[in-house]
């Protein structure tokens, strides 16, 4: 293993500001979960995004649940999800026994195909087994067709869940990624474009909806002096400490979009002349989270896991795109619906991509390295 300094797909960026927030917390005596800095970070983040009101939750996974729960989702029902993705988009179907239905993505975005969704709502609809909800995803920073998915999803009366996890910051025709479904989903995990630690966030212009997520996610407590109780509920809410940290990391979000815009530039401005090689494509504005690309098999010998093997021995981190949740043993037997009848576009995708580093606090020194790694590594047939 070389001992170049270990270069991360994507660590946390702090910005300096979050000891000031921490300390206001520790200063007033906060540190139990709730306090004023909840408040203020989940005001901040409804104005950023634009939705009436946000609540602010331990992951984005518990906000996803949160959402599944106010939609009623529950044993004998379905909830159609991206197969494209981390399979926290989907724990939380199997946490309400409902049964997912997986949808294959589409080239131009990466992301949910509409051909492939409307083509399952139709069989639903004849069945007469409509899914409680639609779980979108945006991958990798990337806006899937929300205008598109909506329509359909409106025809159909099937309420949307769109997890932005990986998309803070994106714009799509206008419009800050996160906002287009009933609900929003924001994860703060420490990999993600800006963190908490650990944290996310439920974001909807329904504001009733999000009161009663907030009551469920404090262990559904009902407003009597003792400890009442008539619902299940769950630990879910942010710490006031953890809160102090998203509010200075959402000052430099901008910033942070910025950066890892121009480390995917500049990767694909040093490697977009290698023939065969093809990035992520972008619709809309995307915040290039994670800077994703593809081998073209019939002219590139190397495989991304080659590739991946080279980096780690470079002390470099990269990764396989996700592997499709209807390939994952976790989901064996669950439907799923191929963009068309040439096959899963998921799974061709899964087969020849990978990660790069891309981190917003990546040097141009250290790019430099992976692009030369990659530069002499790959291979031609």
């Amino acid at each position: 293993m070389s001992q170049k300094k270990r270069i991360y797909l994507s660590p946390p960026h702090m910005s300096g500001e979050e000891e000031r927030y921490v300390a206001e917390a520790f200063r007033t005596n906060w540190i139990a979960p709730l306090g004023p800095l909840v408040d203020t970070f989940e005001e901040k983040l409804a104005a950023y995004a634009g939705t009436a009101g946000a609540a602010a939750v331990s992951s984005g996974t518990a906000a996803i649940h949160l959402a599944l729960k106010l939609l009623g989702a529950g044993k004998g029902d379905t909830v159609f999800c991206s197969s494209f993705t981390f399979v926290a988009s989907a724990n939380p179907i199997l946490y309400e026994q409902a049964e997912p239905v997986f949808i294959d993505s589409e080239r131009d975005t990466w992301n949910m195909s509409p051909q492939a969704l409307e083509r399952a709502l139709d069989e639903a609809e004849r069945a007469r087994h409509l899914p409680k909800a639609v779980i979108v995803v945006n991958l990798y920073g990337q806006s899937a067709k929300m205008d598109e998915i909506i329509e359909i999803c409106d025809r159909f009366a099937v309420p949307v869940i769109e997890d932005a996890a990986e998309s803070l910051g994106s714009v799509y025709k206008g419009r800050k990624s996160g906002t287009f479904g009933r609900f929003g989903i924001y994860s703060f995990n420490g990999n993600k474009i800006i963190t908490t630690s650990g944290g996310g966030m439920l974001v909807s212009d329904d504001e009733d909806a999000l009161k009663r997520a907030r009551f469920l996610a404090t262990q559904a407590r009902e407003p009597a002096i003792h400890y009442q109780h008539q619902k299940t509920g769950y630990n879910y809410r942010l710490s006031n400490v953890l809160a102090g940290i998203g509010i200075a990391q959402l000052e430099v979000l901008d910033d942070r979009v910025n950066a890892r815009r121009a480390i995917f530039k500049r990767y694909q401005e040093a490697l977009s002349e290698m023939d065969g090689v093809d990035f992520m494509p972008e619709f809309g504005m995307s915040n290039r989270w994670l800077t994703t690309l593809t081998f073209d098999e019939k002219k590139i010998k190397t495989s991304p896991a080659e590739i991946i093997e080279q980096l780690a021995g470079e002390n470099i981190e990269a990764r396989p795109l996700w592997k499709p949740l209807h390939r994952q043993p976790l989901f064996n037997g669950a439907a799923f619906y191929p963009h068309d009848e040439s096959g899963s576009v998921a799974d061709d995708l899964f087969h020849r991509g990978l990660c790069l580093p891309s981190g917003s606090s990546l040097t141009r020194e250290e790019q430099d390295r992976v692009i030369q790694v990659l530069a002499d590594r790959i291979k031609y047939k």
